[in-house]
């Protein structure tokens, strides 16, 4: 078969496979247009998923006749001055949207011109151009697609459910309605209520409040805002605090110049510089703007323009680090239940009946010995005869209270330490509330950033064990471990083969104290399996980091003493990010006093 030039019709539906996927690829492409037309207001319109009919109407600058003539033909575009494609200062710049669009659609264009008399119509139907027509409209630009790919039956066959395809657009405009919060969007249609977001006050308060709308409350109760700027990049937008987490990726939102893009670079940054908060099966949710000269972007290497390509990448990412880490570690102390409610609701009474064979005295929390001075209390309050059916012995928890705190102590970020219940929980008193504190989970954040800033300094200190404490392992784990042994060597962790099968440990970090070493290099293996090669020397020394201080911190169940809870209290008000353990849990919930006046009607 010789080789031959294309007609133009077959080029556009070429084309237009790559351009328009589905109905939100339509959408995408116009509202891209609208906003670089300088739109103030957009209102988006679907029917059918969008498959029977999607509606764009803008207050742009509009097109002349002439621009409306060349609108539809390839490569015909007003978004580039010159010639070069280093210098993309707009959101579309290829000129073939909306000829693909009309070589599978049918397409009606209507717009007005400040400088022309009246508005100009064009209609496009399976590629095939009418005569452009005077219309009515009074401003901007309205386009009509409809009965989309019934030039190319096959594409129907791969869209999803109505319902499915809607949701695509929503999240499309969400993105874009995200990246310009001076835009006002209107999004309607037959299989949602319409949504309308208005324009938003420029700076960090107006994007905050649109990312509300969008994202919900909850994001912007915990929103914090980030900032960092080198050599020309700037990085900001706003992190939701650790204690908002989702189950995957798709929370994170990118904006690179203003355009939405899924960036993997930008989401390794966003993971690594979450590490140290969040659990390894949960994610952040951020919105993250990075704006840099054109030129040291190339956005003009993907069909949909949803990724882009850095000439400095090593740059971006270190912004975006350095941007989420310093904003963390400032709000290191917000956690779930001091800013979504998730305590009060949790202190809700509930009037579900109890099990009829339920003991009291069965209770892990009953006290082993009774309180002398509390039955001796009883004896006095109780002496009236009518008053004695009150008296049900000693309490139930394992109470002990402390001498009248301080003033200076009330003053303080946790408050002074007034019991420990349960063995396992501080509780303390500040000036306005009270705050409940996991001892296992705050020592261990304390234990875990001390490792960090030894290691950073001069290396962790260690301790040799007088004699060496010997591990049995299986062969394929002591293989892992000793493969790493340099690794955890510099965490003071000195290990060796001791025959097949074992390992002896001869140093272990001073910081652990009397560690449970087979229980720690059991989990290190564990750990170390799930490693990738490709994961940096630092990543890996951070999870040995918060191995060993999940094993060397305090246990649930110690019982501590009112000076050794409060020196726990004062080291987590002095060490970064104590507001999570390591593996992304709380280490504290604070009610404040009006939360609990509310919670028993007093106000």
């Amino acid at each position: 078969m010789p080789v031959r030039q294309l007609p133009e019709q077959v080029v556009n539906r070429i084309a237009a496979g790559e351009v328009v996927e589905r109905p939100a690829s339509v959408v995408k492409e116009l509202v891209e247009n609208a906003i670089d037309a300088g739109a103030s207001r957009i209102d988006i319109f679907t029917d059918g998923g969008g498959r029977r009919r999607i509606g764009i109407t803008d207050d742009g600058s509009g097109m002349t006749h002439g621009d409306l003539a060349l609108a539809v033909d390839r490569h015909a575009t007003s978004k580039l001055d010159d010639e070069d494609l280093l210098r993309i200062r707009t959101l579309g710049f290829r000129g073939e949207a909306l000829p693909s669009i009309g070589a599978v659609a049918k397409l009606g264009i209507t717009t007005r011109h400040a400088g022309e008399p009246h508005a100009w119509s064009l209609s496009v139907e399976g590629g095939v151009k009418s005569d452009i027509m005077p219309a009515a409209l009074s401003q901007g630009t309205r386009v009509e697609v409809s009965d989309l790919f019934f030039a190319t039956p096959a594409r129907l066959k791969f869209l999803k459910t109505d319902r499915t395809e809607a949701e695509a657009i929503r999240e499309v405009v969400r993105r874009l309605a995200m990246a310009r919060p001076d835009v006002a969007f209107t999004l309607a249609g037959e299989e949602r209520a319409p949504v309308t977001w208005a324009a938003a006050l420029p700076g960090a308060a107006g994007r905050l409040t649109r990312l509300g709308d969008i994202l919900g409350s909850d994001f912007r109760s915990c929103a914090i805002e980030v900032r960092a700027e080198r050599e020309g990049v700037v990085v900001e937008g706003f992190a939701a605090a650790p204690s908002l987490t989702r189950a995957n990726a798709l929370g994170q939102y990118l904006f690179v110049n203003g355009r939405p893009v899924r960036d993997k670079l930008i989401l390794g940054a966003v993971r690594a510089a979450y590490s140290d908060y969040l659990p390894r099966d949960r994610h952040p949710v951020v919105a993250l703007f990075v704006t840099l000269p054109p030129q040291e972007v190339d956005a003009n290497v993907h069909p949909a323009k949803t990724e882009v390509r850095f000439r400095n990448a090593g740059l971006v990412r270190a912004l975006i680090v350095h941007a989420l880490k310093d904003g963390l570690a400032r709000e290191g102390r917000r956690t779930a239940a001091n800013t979504d409610g998730a305590a009060l609701s949790a202190f809700r009474p509930s009037f579900a009946p109890r099990p009829t064979n339920w003991d009291w005295r069965s209770s892990p929390a009953y006290p082993v010995r009774s309180a002398p001075s509390f039955e001796g209390a009883a004896a006095t309050v109780f002496a009236e005869a009518g008053q004695t059916a009150f008296d049900v012995g000693a309490p139930t928890a394992d109470v002990r209270f402390e001498a009248q705190p301080t003033a200076d102590m009330l003053d303080r970020p946790l408050g002074a330490a007034r019991t420990q219940i349960h063995e396992t929980y501080i509780v303390s008193q500040t000036r306005d509330g009270l705050i409940v504190v996991d001892q296992h989970a705050a020592h261990e954040r304390i234990v875990y950033e001390k490792l960090k800033a030894s290691l950073a300094r001069n290396g962790v200190q260690r301790q040799i064990l007088l004699i060496p404490e010997i591990v049995e392992l299986d062969e394929a784990t002591v293989e892992k471990l000793l493969d790493r042994a340099e690794e955890l060597a510099s965490f003071g962790l000195a290990i060796e083969s001791f025959g097949p099968g074992a390992v002896a440990v001869r140093e272990t970090p001073s910081l652990l104290g009397k560690a449970n070493a087979a229980g720690l290099l059991r989990d290190l293996a564990e750990h170390m399996a799930e490693w990738d090669e490709a994961l940096p020397l630092e990543r890996r020394l951070m999870h040995v980091a918060a191995t060993m201080a999940c094993h060397g911190s305090v246990r649930a169940g110690r019982r501590l003493k009112p000076e050794e809870m409060n020196a726990l209290l004062r080291e987590m008000e002095d060490t970064p990010n104590s507001g999570q353990c390591n593996h992304g849990r709380p280490t504290y919930v604070e009610l404040k006093l009006a939360d609990i006046e509310k919670l028993f009607g007093r106000r």
